[in-house]
C-alpha cells in the first residue's frame, strides 16, 4: 500500500504537466487531433503507390497467390506416396453357417467314385486314428462339445461324416503397412506435381500483370479526367471574362444586345460541361479505388499530370518489335502445359514397368461362441514380404491413353503457334497506336501554340472593337478542341504502352 501511494504521488505532477503542455500547445495554434485527422484524411497516391497497394489488396492477386499455395500443398502431399502407409484395422465376423471339412472318400451312393475317389479313401485311412482320439476326447470333456462338431463315426464307411470348422464369432485387429520400393511411374508423377506448381506460379504472374495494367489504365483515366476538367474550367473562366467584357461594352453602347445574349449563352453552356468533367473525375477515382482494393468511401487523390508523362512519348518505340516473347505469360503457360503433357506421356509409358513394394502386417485373432472377452484366447499373426507387380495385359487401355495424350500435345502445339501469331499482331498494333499518338501529339502541340496565339489576338481585338464576339468564340472553340486533342494523344500513348508492357511480360515487381 505504501508503494502504491508513492507511485501515485510521483505520477500526479507528471500527468498535470503533460495536460498543461497540451493545453498550451493548442492555445499557441498547434492543430488538434481532429484537425490533423482531417488534414490526413485524403490519401494522395502516385502510380507506384497505387501499384503497391493493389499487389497487397487486389482480390484477383490474393486468389492467385492462394492458388499457388494450394499447388504447393498438393506437391508436398504427393511426396507422401514415397513413405510407408500404415493403417490400423479391426473387424468382427459372425458366422451364420460354419464350413464343414470332410475326411471320407465315398459318395452319397457309397460307390466310392464321387466326392474324392481313391485319394479321399487314402486320407480317410490316414486320419482314422485322429478321428478316433478326437471322439474319445470329446466324450471325456463334454463341456467343450458344443464348440466342436461331433466327430464322425470311425465305423462309418460311407464317408459322408464331416467336421465343422471355426466358431461363430471371429474378432481381429492389427496393423498393416506398405511402402513402394521401385515404382518409376510414381516418381514421374511427383515431378509432374512440381510442374503444376510452376504453372500455378505463372498463372499468378498473369494475374499480377493484368492487375498492373488495370491500375495503370485507371490511373491514366484519372489524369485524363483531370486534364479535361482543367480544359473545361479554363473555358468556363474565359466565358466569365468574355461576359464581363461584353457587358461593359454593352453598357458603354459599344456592343449590341445580341453580343450580350451570346455571351450569356456561352457562359451557360460552359457550366454543364464543367459539372460533367468534375463528375468524370469522381467516377475515375472510384474506379481506381475499386481496382486497387480501397474502400470506395475513402477520399484519395493522385499526383502527376499528363504533361509530365508526355515526356515518355519521345522514345524509340522500335525496340518493342525487337523484344522477344520470353516474358509473355500466355506463351509461358502454353509451354508449361506442353512440358506437363510430355511428362504425362512418359508417366503413362512407365506404366509398363513392373513395380516392387514392401508389405508388413501384424494381426491378432480370436474365435469364440460367446461374448466373454476376458476368457478369449488371442492368437497373433504377422508377416513381412515383397510384392512384385508385373503388368501384362489391360485391354489396350495404356496404349490408347498414350495415343490420346500425343494427340493432345499436337493440339497444344497448334494453339501455341496461333497464340504467338496473335501476340505479334497485338504488339504491332500497340506500336502503331503509340506511333500515331506521338504524331498526333506533335501536331496537336503545334496547333495548340497557334490556337493560343490566335485566341490572345482575338481577345485583344474584341477589347478594342476590331473583331466580333463570334470570332472570339470560334477561336476559343478551336483552342478547346486542340487542348483536348493534346491530352487525348498522351492518354492513348500511355494506354498502348501499358498494353504493350503486359504483352511483353514486364512485371512491376521485377522492375522494382
Amino acid at each position: 500500500m505504501k508503494k502504491l501511494i508513492l507511485v501515485l504521488a510521483l505520477m500526479t505532477p507528471w500527468a498535470m504537466a503533460q495536460a498543461q503542455y497540451a493545453e498550451d500547445q493548442q492555445q499557441d495554434g498547434a492543430p488538434s487531433d481532429s484537425v490533423a485527422a482531417e488534414q490526413q484524411d485524403t490519401l494522395v497516391l502516385s502510380l507506384d503507390d497505387a501499384l503497391k497497394i493493389a499487389l497487397s489488396e487486389n482480390i484477383s492477386v490474393k486468389i492467385a497467390d492462394l492458388e499457388v499455395t494450394r499447388a504447393e500443398y498438393a506437391q508436398k502431399g504427393s511426396y507422401a506416396s514415397l513413405f510407408p502407409q500404415i493403417n490400423a484395422t479391426g473387424s468382427f465376423q459372425h458366422t451364420i453357417q460354419k464350413q464343414v471339412m470332410y475326411m471320407g472318400g465315398g459318395s452319397s451312393s457309397g460307390s466310392g467314385s464321387g466326392g474324392g475317389g481313391g485319394m479321399a479313401s487314402m486320407f480317410t485311412d490316414a486320419l482314422a486314428p485322429y478321428n478316433y482320439y478326437i471322439g474319445e476326447f470329446l466324450k471325456k470333456h463334454p463341456d467343450i462339445a458344443p464348440y466342436v462338431a461331433p466327430a464322425p463315426d470311425p465305423d462309418d464307411d460311407s464317408g459322408d461324416g464331416g467336421i465343422q470348422v471355426g466358431r461363430s464369432n471371429t474378432w481381429s485387429y492389427g496393423i498393416n503397412a506398405s511402402m513402394p520400393l521401385v515404382n518409376v511411374q510414381l516418381w514421374e508423377s511427383l515431378r509432374l506435381s512440381g510442374d503444376q506448381v510452376e504453372l500455378a506460379v505463372e498463372q499468378a504472374r498473369e494475374s499480377r500483370l493484368g492487375m498492373v495494367t488495370s491500375v495503370k489504365q485507371a490511373y491514366y483515366a484519372v489524369l485524363l479526367a483531370k486534364a479535361s476538367y482543367d480544359v473545361y474550367n479554363a473555358v468556363y473562366e474565359n466565358a466569365i471574362e468574355n461576359f464581363k467584357l461584353t457587358e461593359m461594352r454593352y453598357n458603354s453602347q459599344k456592343a449590341s444586345e445580341l453580343d450580350l445574349t451570346r455571351a450569356k449563352s456561352s457562359l451557360a453552356s460552359a457550366i454543364p460541361n464543367l459539372y460533367n468533367a468534375e463528375n468524370a473525375v469522381e467516377l475515375a477515382l472510384w474506379q481506381l479505388k475499386a481496382v486497387i482494393g480501397l474502400d470506395l468511401d475513402r477520399p484519395i487523390d493522385i499526383t502527376g499530370n499528363l504533361d509530365e508523362l508526355a515526356e515518355l512519348m519521345f522514345r524509340d518505340i522500335t525496340e518493342g518489335e525487337e523484344a522477344g516473347l520470353e516474358g509473355n505469360t500466355q506463351l509461358r503457360q502454353l509451354q508449361a502445359q506442353a512440358d506437363m503433357l510430355a511428362r504425362q506421356i512418359r508417366m503413362q509409358q512407365y506404366a509398363y514397368i513392373p513395380t516392387l513394394s514392401l508389405a508388413f502386417a501384424y494381426n491378432v485373432n480370436a474365435m469364440a461362441e460367446d461374448f466373454d472377452f476376458q476368457n478369449y484366447r488371442w492368437t497373433p499373426y504377422s508377416y513381412i514380404g515383397l510384392q512384385l507387380n508385373i503388368p501384362i495385359f489391360a485391354g489396350g487401355q495404356r496404349y490408347h491413353q498414350i495415343k490420346q495424350s500425343r494427340v493432345q500435345a499436337q493440339e497444344l502445339e497448334y494453339q501455341r503457334i496461333n497464340a504467338e501469331r496473335q501476340i505479334r499482331i497485338g504488339i504491332r498494333q500497340s506500336l502503331a497506336t503509340m506511333d500515331t499518338a506521338m504524331k498526333s501529339y506533335e501536331a496537336a502541340k503545334d496547333a495548340l501554340e497557334s490556337a493560343e496565339k490566335a485566341y490572345d489576338i482575338a481577345v485583344k481585338s474584341y477589347q478594342v472593337g476590331r473583331s466580333t464576339l463570334t470570332d472570339l468564340n470560334n477561336t476559343e472553340l478551336v483552342l478547346t478542341q486542340t487542348r483536348l486533342q493534346t491530352v487525348q494523344a498522351v492518354y492513348n500513348f500511355l494506354l498502348a504502352k501499358a498494353t504493350l508492357e503486359q504483352t511483353l511480360g514486364y512485371d512491376f515487381l521485377a522492375e522494382e
